[in-house]
């Protein structure tokens, strides 16, 4: 996750660089159920409205959650599917908060009426996340259901007139950025605490609407108006927390605005962009999925790293004989081609690997998503000339340095 607002605080409120640190524990995102009363375009673990065998039953999931305190993990996010589908998602969150979890809930909204939302405020969650592709025409096109956007819109104006942090969540594709501008008009009148904008990943669902990926252009206005916004909202005092996910490309294009535009903070916001380090799934973000198993994201879901019901969270997290996540949790990571030449991998340590994966079959390929020009991340001569992308070497887990060989 890129904490968009984090960043624009250090314009004017400059904190000390510090080495990169990873957190004790990773955040954990857990699909307590797959059930759904939507189905989402884009959706990753691809959902239904029925029934799926083999998940986890309370007790076990109370088994788990002493395993994941075990493990040092800080952060539960509770999702689904619909987790509000699941019947004993209440008791469940009142097992984490006594646990001392900082506890999310991931929603689409769409079931929290006046009587749920009392019950998710006596819980005092620490933030409900409530998902919206663009304004109410697009965004039941995009959950096949009409009616869909009222309901998600209510559930935050529930939650938020109860005191309970809400954020939305809206994932970019070409066919909902042209209501972007006006989603985050929304979530300002609104008085909405949080924006999370995520990149559209090739998993599940969204594994099959690659064609109406943004295009990089249209990412490239997204992201520059989502800073303009972040940035104005700062400056007039409105306490919004705005992030985004799934393209850590995202801290480099930062970068460059911040030199565009505050040319005299680049060189410590450059330090605060290594600090944070970029991707980090497989190392501070987790997944278990409705049936147990482990991955290194959500997007993940089809490379199982091991089952809690079989094994304890730790051990699972901490085996590296797996070779994906022995390259994942390596620094710099084992990237290939136009990630490995890039000047910035220290910023965005290679991006979402699943992306390339799922383009290439190699999951150390480029990451087909970066939007960064080649001038962007240091792979143009001064003259103009494009440098040539020399081959990853595996030799001792390393990368080749940047040939000197231009082509045209």
């Amino acid at each position: 996750m890129f904490r968009v607002s984090k960043f624009l605080a250090e314009l004017d409120a400059p904190t000390p660089v510090a080495p990169r640190r990873n957190p004790p524990g990773p955040v954990v995102i857990w699909n307590l159920v797959r059930r759904c009363n939507l189905t989402c375009k884009h959706c990753y673990s691809i959902s239904a409205d029925k029934e799926f065998p083999g998940e986890l039953n309370t007790a076990q999931v109370f088994a788990v959650m002493k395993d994941l305190r075990a493990a040092r993990v800080p952060v539960i996010i509770l999702s689904g599917g619909e987790p509000l589908l699941r019947p004993d998602i209440f008791d469940i969150a009142r097992e984490a908060k006594a646990l001392g979890f900082y506890t999310a809930l991931s929603t689409n909204g769409t079931l929290i009426d006046e009587r749920l939302a009392d019950v998710i405020e006596d819980i005092d969650f620490d933030y409900l996340g409530i998902s919206i592709d663009g304004l109410r025409e697009t965004h039941d096109k995009f959950r096949r259901q009409d009616g869909a956007f009222d309901l998600s819109v209510n559930a935050a104006r529930l939650c938020r007139d109860r005191g309970i942090k809400v954020g939305l969540r809206f994932t970019l594709t070409g066919d909902n950025v042209h209501d972007f501008p006006a989603l985050l008009q929304m979530v300002e009148d609104e008085g909405i605490d949080r924006f999370y904008l995520s990149h559209l990943n090739y998993a599940g669902r969204g594994n099959h609407n690659r064609a109406t990926d943004a295009h990089f252009a249209m990412t490239r206005d997204a992201m520059t108006h989502l800073f303009e916004t972040a940035l104005d909202w700062r400056k007039r005092s409105l306490e919004k927390e705005v992030t985004t996910g799934n393209n850590d490309a995202d801290g480099v294009f930062m970068l460059h605005w911040v030199r565009e535009r505050f040319p005299e903070h680049a060189e410590h916001i450059r330090g605060k962009l290594v600090q944070w380090g970029g991707n980090a799934s497989g190392v501070n973000v987790a997944n278990i999925d409705n049936l147990g198993q482990v991955h290194p994201d959500t997007m993940w879901w089809h490379h199982d790293l091991g089952n809690v019901k079989d094994r304890p969270f730790g051990d699972i997290w901490a085996d590296t004989t797996d070779p994906l996540m022995a390259g994942l949790k390596q620094h710099p990571r084992p990237v290939k081609g136009r990630c490995a030449a890039c000047a910035h991998l220290d910023i965005c340590a290679g991006n979402t690997r699943v992306r390339a994966q799922q383009v290439s079959g190699d999951p150390w390929r480029e990451d087909p998503g970066c939007y960064l020009t080649d001038e962007e991340i240091g792979l143009t001569a001064p003259d103009g000339e494009r440098l040539r992308v020399t081959p990853f070497s595996a030799h001792k887990g390393g990368r080749k340095n940047r040939s000197t060989d231009h082509v045209r």
